[in-house]
């Protein structure tokens, strides 16, 4: 029973991860209308929106704790996504989120306990110093130093992921939370001038990037979060440069280099030796 709720928390996780790379390839092309801060304010504004109107979330018996992790999820995600858009505005999409996973990685050693976790964190690593251009001058270092700032709010946001999932009811956590984020970057998209030129076949893609890379995967998430460790769940996000890269590959048509492959096949050695040891631990 035990392998199945692991398998199932696994399979959670790695369709969360092809939802947020598909939804990341789809708000590329919205950055020349509304820019990256318009696009992280439909994506979540459009996701709060559905979630709550499907989830029906009961705030009336919100307690003080349940309101308070509410708003820090809702944080760790309105600054993640906002911060992680203005990176790949900037660089790549495949390199942006391999050094945004500098985050999950630094967690994961943070919180390991054995050897073969840090094993596996170590592969990940591996692969983060594979795919990263040392040699070249014609990468953007504001770039690089957003999609890493990105990566401190995802290592928040899988830590605040693991306590609401634990102590309230993850639809309702990730409805409340996503308000909480709108809050946060609607102000900033207007501020920036983000939703002047929003048309309505703007609109449209904005509304598929909510669901692929906002309403899908936030929740699917906390369904991992509720049954994998937090140590687990963010070796196995090192997959994130793998599915970022095929997305780039047939939607962008970013081409890989032989080191590339060489990096993602690290940081997949990496998800598939944790996600393992993992489920023989809890058999």
């Amino acid at each position: 029973m035990k392998k199945n709720t692991t398998a199932s928390s696994v399979a959670a996780a790695l369709t969360s991860m092809m939802c947020v790379q598909g939804g990341a390839s789809v708000a590329k092309q919205l950055f020349p209308v509304v820019g990256a801060t318009g696009t992280t304010a439909l994506r979540i504004g459009i996701s709060a929106i559905f979630l709550n109107i499907i989830n029906r979330p009961k705030i009336s018996k919100f307690s003080k704790k349940e309101w308070l992790y509410c708003g820090l999820f809702g944080g760790s995600i309105a600054l993640m996504n906002m911060i992680f858009y203005l990176a790949i505005q900037r660089i790549p999409l495949g390199l942006g989120v391999t050094i945004e996973f500098i985050g999950p990685l630094f967690l994961a050693l943070f919180l390991s306990r054995k050897v073969l976790d840090i094993v596996w964190a170590l592969f990940a690593c591996a692969g983060i110093l594979l795919i990263v251009p040392w040699q070249t001058n014609n990468v953007d270092i504001i770039g690089l130093g957003l999609a890493a700032t990105a990566g401190v709010f995802w290592a928040c946001y899988i830590v605040m992921g693991s306590k609401v999932s634990k102590e309230m009811n993850t639809n309702h956590a990730v409805s409340v939370g996503l308000v909480f984020a709108t809050f946060i970057v609607v102000p900033v998209a207007l501020f920036m001038g983000g939703l002047e030129k929003l048309t309505w076949s703007s609109l449209g893609l904005g509304a598929l990037v909510a669901i692929l890379s906002s309403a899908l995967p936030f929740s699917l998430d906390l369904v991992a979060l509720k049954k994998l460790p937090a140590k687990t769940f963010s070796i196995l996000t090192s997959l994130q440069p793998a599915f970022a890269a095929m997305s780039g590959l047939l939607f962008l048509k970013e081409h890989l280099t032989l080191t590339q492959w060489i990096s993602i096949a690290c940081v997949i050695t990496a998800s598939v030796g944790s996600t393992i040891f993992s489920t023989k631990k809890e058999a």
